[in-house]
């Protein structure tokens, strides 16, 4: 085996957003509700708005999102996999080989036309960025998509073959009865195997590291992966590939609610203009178990990023309630509670105590309900997040 280390866990909301002045605030009361336009929203824009635009040749990019919900969580190969450490859309084979493949690889991914890639990838225990926990299981999921299942299958077998030719007199090839299409090999005495499959268009690529180096438990790894992983693309409807740049870059409207500064010239990005399934909630979560309850219990479907804020969507009013709690109460101790505006229904914050690192962890996050939605802001300075938190509660509102 020959396969790049894992690169640190996928955070979404990371930039800072840009100015835009002159942002008007349109929208009357509805019975019993605030009425938004007395809200101090500072230069946010909160009016109705439309991201009516197409992919205009970030098709792959957008694809790339989409797939986030055809890759499973690790929790649902195994309860034990609770620790999320990455979840990402993986763009090109540049990303795929400098991240999660040999360098072989590249060549093979780009002579076959690899689109667009989504990772997963968790563990048994926190592991760092310097090499596994002695003792850990750990499985990354790499699922890559190809013109059509002809390419895909082409494209496993030979990234099997240019993989296993790293070290051909180490490496040894392992059968898999129940997926007989699955190309797998490991090192004896190495406690982790590698396994490419083609399945419809796409290629599942797994590493999984185990404590310890034996041939029917990896095999058994790598077969419960494939059983959680294969049922979860059966559920996927893949873009055909002369579609992609007609995708709509917001077709839910969930962009549109997502609180920015500036609303001009947005273009598909993975960490400040995105759309995703709510697999990729749980995917970064530090305990999987308790985000993916969160999910099912509230209907979550779907999370947009617009710069360093976002917006989930959950089943009704009630479950943004029980979503805002439970987010909270997995906030960490580094965090403690926080007024939120007072004229902002059902808002809730928390702020960053001493024992935090502000290099690392927003100052301020805020959570705002409005019926099946809810926002969560981040900011480093208290008028901001105010302001922030008032104004998306104004955009959501005016946004039904």
């Amino acid at each position: 085996m020959d396969r790049c280390k894992r690169t640190s866990l996928f955070v979404v909301c990371l930039a800072a957003a840009g100015l835009l002045a002159g942002c008007g605030m349109k929208g009357t009361p509805a019975a019993g509700e605030i009425d938004v336009r007395h809200l101090d929203v500072g230069s946010y824009p909160v009016d109705r708005h439309r991201y009516d635009q197409t992919a205009s040749g970030k098709g792959a990019l957008l694809e790339g999102m989409r797939m986030s919900q055809a890759v499973v969580p690790t929790v649902r190969i195994d309860p034990s996999l609770s620790v999320g450490e990455q979840g990402r859309v993986v763009p090109d084979s540049a990303d795929a080989t400098d991240h999660f493949l040999a360098g072989v690889s590249k060549p093979v991914l780009d002579r076959r036309n690899m689109i667009v890639g989504y990772i997963a990838a968790g563990a048994d225990r926190p592991t760092s960025g310097n090499g596994p926990t002695p003792g850990a299981t750990t499985v990354t999921n790499l699922v890559m998509r190809f013109p059509d299942a002809d390419a895909a299958r082409a494209a496993a077998r030979e990234l099997e073959d240019v993989d296993f030719a790293v070290a051909p007199d180490l490496n040894r090839k392992l059968p898999l009865p129940k997926y007989r299409d699955a190309f797998v090999h490991y090192r004896p005495g190495v406690a982790n195997v590698g396994t490419f499959m083609a399945y419809k268009e796409f290629v599942i690529s797994l590493f999984i590291e185990r404590p310890r180096s034996e041939e029917q438990d990896l095999l058994a790894w790598v077969q419960k992966t494939l059983d959680a992983q294969v049922p979860a693309l059966d559920q996927f409807a893949p873009t055909p590939k002369d579609r992609l740049d007609a995708l709509p870059v917001d077709p839910e409207g969930m962009l549109a609610r997502t609180l920015v500064r500036d609303r001009s010239a947005r273009t598909p990005d993975p960490d400040k203009f995105a759309v995703y399934g709510s697999a990729a909630f749980v995917q970064i979560a530090a305990d999987e178990t308790a985000r993916q309850r969160l999910v099912d219990d509230t209907g979550m479907d779907a999370l947009s990023v617009g710069d360093n804020n976002s917006v989930l969507r959950v089943r009704d009013t009630a479950a943004g309630q029980r979503l805002i709690t439970g987010l909270i109460s997995v906030a960490g101790s580094e965090y403690d509670p926080t007024d939120a505006p007072k004229d902002v229904p059902g808002a809730k914050c928390v702020q960053l105590n001493s024992t935090g690192d502000l290099q690392h962890e927003p100052k301020f996050r805020c959570y705002v309900p409005y019926k099946r939605y809810v926002a969560v802001i981040t900011s480093n300075d208290r008028a901001d997040a105010d302001q922030r938190t008032a104004a998306s509660y104004a955009l959501l509102a005016n946004s039904l």
